[in-house]
């Protein structure tokens, strides 16, 4: 289990809305709650200043971090990041404990690559949309990936890839995917050039136009 992400707390007994508003404004600190696992939930404050340059590594949110509260070292990993609507500020934050022998539920982001040779972009022109950027996974923090990668290389022009086409890193499964065919959702699309969609809609009603005439001469 990887615990390279180390982020250091402080635990709190003072609580509410108003106790969290006086910990941002005048101790530039987060108000967060860790939860999971056989105790109790305990309220804790962080760094806002460490928080975010700790949120400036992507591997932040879908690694094991060893939260460090008052000495004392569990890993955990984060779940939820409440930001301030119109500042750079983080109002509040949730950890989840992990235990190395159950699985945990939490997201990894995609990493699409080889898109510059896909198939669908260089031979055809097309132009990728991302139908998601992470995905929802099930695994044991041992197997807990930093990232997923996606390889566009033989998605052909009109093409659509979904969660089954991907290659999970082993121990990983879908969540999506555990619900049946059904949730089988798409990840990335290659669509045709605007231009040549446009030439596609104003060859139709020619097409459809010549068809009114040789029904009117055989009138």
């Amino acid at each position: 289990m990887s615990t390279d992400l180390t982020l250091h707390a402080k635990g709190r007994e003072d609580t509410g809305k108003g106790a969290s508003r006086r910990l941002r404004r005048l101790a530039s600190e987060i108000p967060a709650i860790v939860y999971g696992g056989k105790k109790d939930p305990s309220q804790v404050s962080l760094s806002h200043k460490d928080v975010m340059k700790a949120l400036e590594n992507e591997a932040f949110f879908s690694q094991i971090i060893a939260l460090d509260v008052d000495g004392s070292s569990e890993d955990v990993v984060l779940k939820d990041v409440q930001r301030h609507p119109a500042k750079n500020l983080i109002l509040h934050m949730d950890f989840l404990r992990v235990s190395k022998n159950t699985a945990l539920q939490t997201r990894a982001p995609l990493h699409f690559i080889n898109e510059d040779i896909c198939a669908g972009v260089k031979l055809g022109g097309g132009i990728i949309a991302h139908s998601m950027t992470e995905l929802d996974i099930t695994c044991l923090p041992a197997d807990l990936p930093e990232y997923i990668e996606v390889d566009m290389t033989d998605v052909e022009l009109g093409q659509t890839l979904h969660i089954s086409d991907i290659t999970l890193p082993k121990g990983v499964e879908s969540v999506a995917l555990s619900h049946g065919p059904d949730h089988d959702l798409p990840v990335a699309t290659i669509n045709k050039p605007k231009a040549a969609s446009a030439e596609d809609q104003g060859s139709a009603p020619e097409a459809a136009d010549d068809s009114d005439k040789d029904g009117a001469s055989e009138e």
